[in-house]
């Protein structure tokens, strides 16, 4: 595969990319690469619209960059890892922050849910994907994370496919190690859900929920008390490392 190439800006457009095209900017895309990166006509950036690879692009545009016209691609299309992460949605920069970290880790999905602790309510799905598309402009990925609309857990648990493995990280869970854990769970081909719950932990009547699910790893992210955007981060690690793509091979997407 051919080397990232960290130092031209990234963009996330929303049009089919082939050598020759020609991609319209909108007002936004316009002014970030106008005023905010100092771009102007003839300087080249990389785009990429989650299904077709990355490609270079050129900027064209009298006063202001309007358009880009396409040249050679760069990267060829990846697939992310099966690997879905559910969470209880946390306040503000709290949340910001898990979505991206979430989305440099290599999760394909995006799934909040709301729990009997959960603090927030109401959650805002664009500012959502917009932060998927931030942090893959950013971190040269090519896949965007699906972002899900929220639902109460008992819901999502209802629904999920019983094949897939559910990974419940749960701070009242005997301390063991967890790498030699999850080895000890394959995923198998139906891919991985990665469950964090809210700020005050489950509801007993929901771990006993949970519990009761087919495919549940119950795990402990050790001996301390992590804050729910630390164990995010901790429990796709762990995920990644054992059963994901860190190795060269992962969940199938």
């Amino acid at each position: 595969m051919p080397q990232h190439d960290f130092r031209s800006p990234r963009l996330f457009v929303d049009a089919a990319l082939a050598s020759g095209e020609t991609v319209a900017l909108d007002r936004n895309q316009s002014n970030y690469l106008g005023n905010v990166l100092r771009l102007a006509a003839g300087d080249t950036i990389l785009a990429f619209n989650g299904r077709d690879g990355e490609w270079r692009a050129a900027i064209a545009g009298r006063k202001r960059p309007d358009s880009l016209t396409i040249a050679d691609q760069t990267r060829p299309q990846d697939r992310l890892p099966d690997i879905a992460y559910v969470f209880a949605p946390l306040k503000h920069a709290r949340l910001d922050y898990i979505v991206q970290k979430a989305v440099e880790m290599g999760a394909s999905a995006l799934r909040p849910v709301l729990t009997r602790f959960t603090q927030v309510s109401r959650v805002n799905s664009e500012r959502m994907r917009a932060n998927v598309i931030e942090a893959a402009e950013q971190c040269g990925i090519l896949s965007l994370a699906e972002v899900a609309e929220p639902m109460p857990l008992d819901r999502y648990l209802s629904q999920r496919d019983a094949e897939r493995l559910l990974v419940f990280c749960d701070e009242t869970a005997d301390a063991q190690d967890p790498l030699r854990a999850l080895r000890s769970e394959p995923a198998g081909s139906h891919g991985i859900d990665i469950l964090i719950g809210p700020e005050g932990g489950f509801e007993e009547e929901e771990r006993a929920n949970l519990l009761r699910q087919p495919r549940t790893l119950r795990l402990s992210l050790g001996p301390r008390i992590l804050r729910a955007d630390t164990a995010g981060v901790a429990a796709l690690a762990l995920v990644q490392a054992a059963l994901g793509d860190w190795g060269g091979t992962g969940p199938a997407g």
